[in-house]
């Protein structure tokens, strides 16, 4: 077994509150609770020896793994195949009923034997806090509880366990046909142990799980090409959402490399705006209302409530209840993924200058005006609030999208989001006849576009670039024609898909930037960012580029890995980087297959 496993060699199950992570050998090496951005109880991906890990997988030297999602399900089946016989290990996460949050979370993992005779066996390593709190065993033959300062967690069952120092191991052989259960609980400090699991409980709660997520799927209004991957990208972006606030987080994990052995090791485990933002669109391009109206709420309550640092309305990323403190430490004990040190818990981007967000926030705002309840008086008036304080701000030097560590810069982008801010907010004055300072919203409005065209356009290129007076070309203006900035296709914004096909494209990969040739602050190389592969497969597809946008699109599709899920970038020998799975990239990939499925079934036959 790989002391590392590679960061695709998972599957995602979760409860809508929390997430774990399955290797495809058994291992859950990823687990946080009760929340996405709690402490873990299981980080072996982040350090083999001293992060904790829950095995259980066939006890045999050889024989060949396969893992796969039950069709339209987040519940994962990993398959064991050798010559005594076949064995299946079947996770899931119970979702939890009602939007409330709640501190009890289950993993449920279901061993069988399919043909002939498996013998598993399993190792239970709890590690508290991200590794830093010691906990205490007790043991019966039915029940291992540990307690921890903070946490008490349960694991019953169908095998017998036995003391290993303060965790437990366990075997049991079944023949073919038979089936063994192991539930693993996480309680506030002190809960019960709930009543004990049969293979009969276990088995009736699995088959709720399935019915919840193929019934939730089965609302989906597309029914285009790619309608597996596209499903997939949904339950992944819901597996991804904390369900009591309807917040998304960027990705369930935290620490994984961007570069194996570098530092650029973050955590994803909360709410960029943005990110958030965009993916109200691609719920509403599938049919999922009530999962964007919710955001849009979220993010109404995050305008009100104005807690931005340096009196900004927005902060760039919160909590997935809106808190908007995320403090950044590195955990020294943990050697990191494969050496990639330090491993950081919280994110200090958070106090980051992005005057992007009001763009994205904008625009979710007015895609999303038509699927919830109007704000009233009082949530209009800050959000107009929020543009006359951008009418005065949008003029700056930020960090940029990328949340880059190296100056504020005049980024291209920045502006041109700020340029979607005013121009949505202008529409949604005028169609619901809103009182708002509009001669000031348009004065801003057409002076981001022309000072845009004046300083962000690179005459020797002829395209626009990633900041005034630079030539570095970036990806996230692949964005620019969506959002309306510019037509899909002028021949200003074609020279400009032209050059960063020359420059940032990769057979068909797409980096975001040249970090040699825009220096971000940080040492080290990165792969191709996949968010911006699907973008370029919009923007191509918006152009009429159909051949090209459908070859770039399906050609991407390889890079999955074996469940269909996507990390945040592809690496030079085809291996998937950065925190896993990426929501963002998962929601690029919704609005690129409607996108290009749409510019499809409009060619004349």
């Amino acid at each position: 077994m790989d002391r590392y496993p590679p960061i695709a060699d998972h599957g995602l199950v979760g409860d809508l509150q929390t997430a774990a992570l399955v290797s495809s050998q058994g291992v859950i090496d990823w687990f946080a609770a009760p929340r996405f951005d709690s402490p873990s109880v299981f980080a072996a991906l982040l350090d083999h020896d001293g992060g904790g890990h829950f095995l259980l997988a066939p006890d045999h030297p050889d024989g060949t793994w396969k893992q796969l999602y039950y069709p339209d399900t987040a519940v994962v089946v990993t398959r064991f195949m050798s010559p005594d016989g076949v064995g299946e290990i079947i996770d899931h996460m119970p979702v939890q009923p009602g939007p409330a949050a709640t501190d009890r979370h289950r993993l449920v993992r279901v061993v069988r034997t399919v043909r002939g005779t498996v013998r598993f066996r399993l190792e239970c390593r709890p590690r508290f806090d991200y590794a830093r709190a010691s906990h205490e065993l007790d043991l019966t033959h039915d029940v291992a509880t540990f307690r921890a300062p903070g946490a008490t967690a349960h694991l019953q069952g169908t095998i017998p366990l036995e003391r290993d120092g303060n965790d437990v191991r366990g075997a049991i052989t079944l023949q073919a046909g038979e089936t063994a259960v192991a539930v693993f609980t996480m309680c506030a400090p002190g809960g019960e142990a709930p009543p004990l699991p049969t293979n009969e409980s276990v088995t009736e709660g699995l088959w709720e799980n399935v019915d919840f997520w193929q019934k939730w799927v089965r609302t989906s209004r597309y029914h285009g090409r790619w309608t597996e991957m596209v499903h997939r990208s949904a339950i992944t972006l819901k597996l991804l959402t904390y369900a009591p606030s309807g917040a998304p987080v960027a990705a369930a994990t935290m620490g994984l490399p961007e570069q194996v052995g570098g530092e650029r090791n973050w955590d994803y485990r909360y709410t960029w705006v943005r990110d958030g933002s965009l993916s109200v669109r691609a719920l509403l391009d599938l049919g999922f209302v009530e999962e964007a109206t919710r955001f849009t709420h979220w993010l109404g309550d995050r305008l009100a409530a104005r807690e931005g640092p340096d009196d900004e309305p927005l902060q760039i990323m919160y909590r997935v209840d809106g808190d908007p403190h995320l403090t950044e430490e590195i955990l020294e004990h943990f050697e990191g993924y494969r050496g990639s040190y330090p491993v950081r818990a919280g994110n200090a981007a958070s106090d980051q200058l992005q005057l992007d967000i009001y763009g994205e926030a904008l625009y979710a705002l007015a895609e999303g005006r038509q699927v919830g309840e109007q704000a009233g008086y009082h949530g209009w008036k800050g959000l107009s609030r929020t543009l006359d304080w951008l009418a005065d701000s949008w003029d700056r030097p930020d960090e940029g999208i990328w949340e880059t560590r190296g100056g504020r810069k005049d980024f291209t982008y920045s502006r041109v989001m700020c340029w979607a801010a005013f121009d949505r907010g202008l529409r949604l004055a005028a169609e619901f006849s809103r009182p708002a300072d509009t001669v000031r919203w348009t004065r801003a409005r057409d002076a981001i576009l022309e000072q845009v065209m004046e300083h962000g356009w690179d005459a020797k290129q002829q395209a626009l670039v990633q900041h005034y007076g630079g030539d570095v070309l970036d990806a996230s203006l692949l964005l620019a024609p969506r959002v309306g900035f510019v037509s899909p296709r002028s021949p200003g914004w074609l020279n400009t898909l032209d050059a960063m096909e020359r420059v940032l494209v990769s057979d068909s990969l797409v980096y975001r930037y040249d970090p040699t040739a825009s220096p971000d602050g940080l040492r080290g190389s990165e792969g191709t960012f996949s968010l911006c592969t699907f973008l370029y497969v919009d923007a191509l597809a918006r152009a009429g580029r159909l051949p090209q946008a459908r070859y770039t699109f399906e050609k991407m599709q390889t890079y999955a890995n074996h469940v269909g899920l996507f990390a945040e970038e592809i690496g030079p020998s085809g291996e998937q980087l950065g925190n896993f799975p990426q929501a963002f990239t998962h929601l690029s990939l919704i609005m690129a297959a409607t996108t290009l499925n749409e510019a499809l079934d409009a060619i004349p036959r």
